[in-house]
C-alpha cells in the first residue's frame, strides 16, 4: 500500500499562494555565447503558484527538473542563463499540473577580459541575472540583467572646490577640463535589467558595456601606479551623480534598442557608496521603452 500524497490532499477554507518552491539551489552551468564556453556556478530559485484547495506543492519535482535541465545544458550548452531559465519554467508547468504560473530566477558570477590604460589585461567580475515567468497557455517572458561595479566622482564637490581654489589663485580657471579639480569619489554598483518576450535575444555583454560606459570610470582588480592614477584622472574628467548614471543608461537603451517594442520593461538601479558620508546615494527608474520614448519626445 502506497503512502498518501500529502501535498495533493484537498483542503477547505484555504488561500491561493502566489509562489511556492525552492531557493538557493547551486549548480554548474555551461553557457555558450560569443563563440566561447562560459562555465558558471548559478544560484537558482524556482516557484509555482498553488491553488487554494491544495495542501502543498511537490518540491521534489522542482529538484528533478533543475537537475535534468542543468545536465542537459552541460551536454548541449545553453545559449544563455535566461534561455535555461525559460526551459526550466516550461517544465515546471508541465509537471505541476495544478499550477497556472511558474517563475525561475538565476544568478551567476561572470568574467570578461578588460584592458587598463597601461595595456595590462585583466579578468573582471560581473554578475549575471536571469528570470523567466510563464502563465499556462499565455507564453513566456524572460529577463536579462547585469550588475556592474565601477566608480563615480561627485560633480557637486568638484564645482565647490573649483570655486574655492579660484579665489586662492585666478590661474585655476586657466587649467581647462583636462586637469580636473579634486572631488570625493565612490564605488558604484549599478544594475540593469531588461524583460522581453521569449523570442527576443539580448546580449548580456552589451548591457555590461552600456553600464560601464555610463559610469565615471570602470574599476579593475589590479592596477599599477600609473594605471591607478589614470583611473582617478578619467573619473574626475567625467564626474557623475547616480542620477546621471541612470539617465545615461536609459538614453543608451533608447539608442541601442530602437527596434524593440514599447512593451519591453527596463529597470535601472544605481547606488554609490559614499566616501565622505555615512550613507549611500541611490537612483532608480522602472519603466518601459514606450514610456522612455514618450519622455524623450517631450
Amino acid at each position: 500500500m502506497k503512502p498518501l500524497d500529502v501535498q495533493n490532499r484537498k483542503i477547505e477554507n484555504g488561500f491561493r499562494l502566489t509562489r511556492v518552491g525552492i531557493t538557493g539551489v547551486k549548480k554548474p552551468v555551461v553557457v555558450h555565447r560569443n563563440g566561447r564556453d562560459n562555465h558558471l556556478t548559478a544560484l537558482i530559485d524556482v516557484f509555482v503558484d498553488l491553488p487554494s484547495t491544495q495542501k502543498g506543492s511537490h518540491m521534489s519535482r522542482n529538484v528533478e527538473i533543475i537537475t535534468e535541465m542543468i545536465d542537459q545544458s552541460v551536454r548541449q550548452k545553453a545559449k544563455s542563463l535566461e534561455e535555461l531559465a525559460g526551459g526550466i519554467c516550461k517544465e515546471l508547468l508541465e509537471r505541476h499540473e495544478y499550477a497556472s504560473y511558474a517563475e525561475v530566477r538565476m544568478e551567476a558570477d561572470y568574467f570578461l577580459e578588460r584592458t587598463t590604460a597601461g595595456g595590462r589585461t585583466t579578468l573582471e567580475s560581473f554578475k549575471l541575472k536571469a528570470r523567466a515567468t510563464a502563465k499556462r497557455n499565455n507564453g513566456l517572458m524572460k529577463l536579462v540583467g547585469v550588475k556592474v561595479q565601477g566608480m563615480t566622482a561627485c560633480p557637486c564637490a568638484m564645482e565647490t572646490v573649483h570655486h574655492i581654489f579660484s579665489k586662492i589663485s585666478p590661474k585655476v580657471d586657466e587649467l581647462g577640463p583636462d586637469i580636473p579639480m579634486i572631488s570625493h569619489n565612490q564605488r558604484n554598483v549599478t544594475t540593469l535589467m531588461v524583460e522581453v518576450p521569449e523570442h527576443v535575444e539580448i546580449e548580456a555583454d552589451d548591457l555590461i558595456g552600456i553600464v560601464e560606459g555610463s559610469l565615471s570610470s570602470p574599476t579593475y582588480g589590479i592596477l599599477k601606479r600609473e594605471d591607478e592614477a589614470q583611473v582617478v584622472i578619467d573619473a574626475h574628467r567625467n564626474p557623475k551623480f547616480v542620477e546621471d548614471v541612470v539617465r545615461d543608461i536609459l538614453g543608451k537603451m533608447l539608442e541601442d534598442y530602437a527596434e524593440l517594442p514599447d512593451s519591453v520593461h527596463i529597470t535601472v538601479r544605481s547606488e554609490s557608496e559614499e566616501s565622505i558620508h555615512k550613507h549611500n546615494a541611490f537612483a532608480e527608474r522602472v519603466t518601459t521603452l514606450g514610456e522612455l520614448r514618450a519622455d524623450d519626445d517631450e
